[in-house]
């Protein structure tokens, strides 16, 4: 390698490194990439990072002869993360696919050649025939250096049959983006295999890798500010159905006869009222998940202003040991009012209301379980849409489910699975 080539890897290294850390800034900050796309371009810039590194060091220790061991130790290097690059994509296709990589045949079978791949590159290590090194730090390439990287050719042509295949479980711009990595790159390193062109396969795959990034990136972002504008809608959503003129009326003319009947009662009917109507506009002005104590206590206030007016019919126990998780406002208290208004408004018999809260291994739940007349899921009533607007909010803000079932002996039970956070 002549001086000019060592300026031009230089240079390429160095615009790779500074490409990388820029890259690997992005993935971090930007709030349009979900969880596992933020880890996967963190990590695969962190890959190209390093790769850009090692050439780096091979530009400094190359045109030195005594440093034949050290080179040797940089070459395997080199192809090691080379070769790790040419598929890391192929994970992110899966993965946007549904599938699992546990499951994947085509994982299985790329690893498995890639492992061919790992084996014939110790074995060079011991014989001439794919490179050498000679002891004053010269390489060459052997007669059967395409063998070598065949195992990775092999693999870029897989990728790309399985891309086209399952183009149709991919969004248009997420396809368009696997492709502009995995095609160029598949040209490169077969060309690779009978050509010195390392520095431009160096170049192009940092290209097509950036590309792909911001591809994927633009994607995201335009769902992002679609997610974004349907939260602002669930949360218009929201205003609407807790602005209930007829519970403040009937809790204010409560409380006026209280006043005469029993003063301390009034009094702490006022309170509770009160402390309900905090949370409530505080849960209607918040964007942003809250501390479940927060809910609680906001459902607690609610359930004493109607247990103020339904003494002997309404009945609830608390089982809440954990609660140190989040969730998004306005998600408990409309639970159990729809409990409280379907039960006190379909049958004259007391109702009863559980709310339990527990932590797995994955999720954090709470139940909220009621002796009523059961759920109707055909309704088309205001309680019914709060729940709807329930499971959307949390679908978005926290990966969340709920889930509504009947309960064994009548009633309705609702689950709210929150996912942990390192889930």
């Amino acid at each position: 390698m002549n001086h000019p080539l060592i300026e031009i890897g230089f240079f390429i290294s160095g615009a790779m490194v500074t490409m990388m850390v820029i890259g690997i800034v992005l993935s971090a900050l930007m709030p349009a990439l979900d969880r596992w796309s933020r880890q996967f371009f963190v990590t695969f810039f962190a890959l190209l990072l390093t790769y850009a590194v090692i050439l780096s060091i091979d530009m400094i220790i190359f045109p030195k002869p005594d440093m034949a061991s050290v080179e040797r130790v940089i070459v395997i290097l080199e192809y090691t993360f080379f070769s790790v690059l040419t598929f890391f994509p192929m994970i992110y296709m899966i993965h946007f696919c549904g599938e699992s990589l546990k499951n994947s045949v085509l994982f299985r079978t790329v690893i498995a050649l890639w492992c061919v791949f790992f084996i014939l590159l110790i074995a060079t290590q011991f014989m001439d025939m794919f490179y050498y090194i000679t002891p004053d730090n010269q390489y060459f390439r052997g007669p059967l250096f395409p063998l070598m990287l065949s195992p990775l050719a092999a693999i870029m042509l897989l990728n790309i049959g399985s891309l086209m295949a399952k183009q149709k479980k991919l969004s248009r711009r997420i396809f368009f983006a696997l492709f502009v990595y995995m095609l160029p790159t598949t040209i490169l390193v077969t060309l690779y295999m009978f050509a010195s062109v390392d520095i431009l396969v160096t170049f192009w795959m940092t290209l097509c890798a950036i590309t792909m990034f911001a591809l994927i990136l633009t994607d995201n972002m335009k769902q992002y500010m679609q997610q974004q504008r349907k939260i602002a809608h669930q949360h218009a959503s929201v205003m609407v159905l807790q602005m209930r003129p007829h519970f403040i009326y009937n809790t204010m003319m409560g409380i006026y006869y209280l006043c005469d009947q029993d003063p301390q009662k009034a009094k702490q009917v006022t309170l509770d009222f009160t402390t309900y109507l905090r949370k409530n506009f505080a849960a209607i002005a918040s964007e942003d998940t809250v501390p479940f104590k927060d809910e609680l206590e906001h459902t607690r206030a609610y359930l004493a202003v109607e247990q103020a007016q339904f003494e002997d019919s309404l009945f609830v126990r608390f089982d809440t040991p954990h609660t140190l998780f989040r969730l998004p406002p306005l998600t408990l208290q409309p639970i159990v009012e729809n409990s409280v208004k379907h039960g006190l408004s379909a049958c004259t018999d007391p109702i009863h209301i559980t709310v339990i809260t527990r932590q797995t291994d994955s999720a954090s739940e709470i139940i909220v379980e009621d002796d009523g007349p059961g759920f109707k899921p055909v309704d088309d009533n205001e309680p019914h849409i709060a729940l709807n607007n329930i499971r959307e909010r949390l679908e978005m803000m926290c990966r969340g489910k709920l889930e509504i079932s009947l309960r064994e002996g009548g009633g309705t039970s609702v689950k709210v699975i929150i996912p942990l956070p390192s889930h």
